[in-house]
């Protein structure tokens, strides 16, 4: 601990621009080394094995998923009362419990290994509250956040290049390629987190430009809600469509592309790389808005933006005006202007717009949770509600419905909060006359 504390001083010496880009740098490359462990095992496609009539790759998603979602309920307590000594414990005692669950699926036959992706995701969902928590509540958090946001994006297309790679080039199992995907990220998880745990706490400038975040026990935790309820509604509705497709987007991505008749490994790396580069692009701007209130507004009217070009581009693909492509790279945008905010910095300016003591972690878990039960209850529905279509179009179709519900949503939260803004300001008045 000595050892810690002594590079946290030197490091505080350091200028703060310096200190931030790598703080960005080693939250991007954690959480991309945790895609190795959790999204690895979706560049297969594991077409001999079928279950009860439904695709066995089906079984392993909604088996992950229903750990990931459990992780995320729990987690609503879990993040918003850890503390940061035990941060860097947690993540590796938790990715590693992942691993070894990726090593039994391995070696356990089917369909008996699809027990051990609930076992590998439930750990999982917690490892984004337990980095970000190393970022919020800092006047450099939107572009520390962005890049590390860029990862839900990069990571994804990069892990099933590596996948495809390992079963493709090095004739590796399809079973086994999960566990030794994860078995070359160890390294890299390793190297970033130290980093992140030396990095220095919040400055008493960050502190007052942002609110202090705090842990939050559970009469704190009702009370934000009760304080928040009507916007915190329209925000899990945005995000939980939000979430739906893109998790269809991500973990059936192979087959989308497939069903479209485009083919090869590296184009799920290609299209990614050029929304992360534009995604970040985009956010980074936010750091330059130094007012709460209205770098919110903005964040509100960037989604929106988001949703129009997933109704505008889908439209287009449907009329035949554009390529798959070019209509995958625009969705992919659109989903990713709306999905990115909310796990980066529309919380973080929530919370510093009402200056209210609290932490990111946990809402950011209330909405996380209700998103991926949400996921998990459509993949049921579309596998057990006998309706049979394939990705490619169950993609396409819930294209529409996100951009004009989710639009008009998010207008609607943005009224709220500028309301509640307001009268908060007036209530305050008040109180001084």
């Amino acid at each position: 601990m000595g050892v810690i504390h002594q590079l946290k001083q030197k490091i505080a010496t350091w200028p703060y621009p310096v200190v931030s880009i790598l703080a960005a740098v080693s939250a991007f490359g954690a959480y991309t080394s945790m895609y190795a462990f959790r999204k690895s095992f979706s560049a297969g496609i594991y077409g001999e094995h079928e279950y009860l009539h439904i695709d066995y790759k089906v079984w392993l998603v909604i088996a992950q998923l229903i750990g990931y979602t459990l992780s995320k309920f729990y987690g609503i307590r879990f993040i918003s009362e850890v503390t940061p000594k035990k941060r860097a414990f947690y993540i590796f005692l938790l990715i590693g419990v992942a691993w070894l669950a990726l090593f039994g699926f391995a070696v356990v036959p089917a369909p008996w290994n699809i027990l051990f992706l609930f076992i590998n995701g439930f750990p999982l969902g917690m490892i984004w509250g337990l980095i970000f928590g190393y970022l919020e509540g800092r006047k450099s958090t939107e572009f520390m956040a962005a890049v590390m946001s860029i990862s839900l994006i990069f990571a994804s297309g990069f892990v099933k290049t590596v996948g495809r790679t390992l079963i493709t080039d090095f004739g590796v199992n399809e079973f086994f390629m999960p566990f030794l995907t994860g078995a070359l990220f160890v390294i890299p998880l390793l190297l970033f987190v130290c980093y992140l745990e030396v990095m220095p706490p919040p400055t008493a400038e960050d502190k007052l430009l942002r609110a202090e975040r705090v842990p939050m026990n559970a009469a704190q935790r009702m009370q934000f809600l009760l304080r928040f309820i009507p916007g915190i509604v329209l925000v899990v509705i945005i995000y939980v469509m939000l979430t739906i497709m893109r998790d269809v987007r991500d973990n059936f991505e192979v087959e989308i592309w497939t069903d479209l008749g485009v083919k090869g490994n590296g184009i799920f790396t290609h299209v990614d790389s050029i929304i992360s580069i534009i995604i970040l692009g985009m956010m980074s701007l936010l750091i330059l808005v130094k007012s709460n209130l209205q770098a919110f507004k903005y964040i509100h009217l960037f989604i929106v933006f988001g949703f129009l070009l997933l109704g505008v581009s889908t439209w287009m693909f449907d009329h035949h005006l554009i390529g798959p492509v070019a209509w995958m790279t625009f969705t992919g945008i659109g989903l990713y202007m709306g999905y990115v905010p909310f796990n980066a910095i529309f919380f973080e300016r929530m919370i510093a717009t009402f200056n209210y003591k609290s932490n990111v972690g946990f809402v950011m878990y209330v909405a996380d949770s209700i998103g991926y039960l949400g996921t998990i209850s459509i993949m049921m529905f579309k596998e057990f509600g006998g309706r049979h279509i394939s990705w490619s179009s169950f993609f396409k179709e819930g294209m529409m419905y996100v951009a004009i519900i989710g639009g008009i949503s998010t207008l609607l939260s943005l009224f709220y909060f500028i309301q509640s803004k307001q009268n908060s300001k007036k209530t305050y008045k008040y109180q001084v006359v």
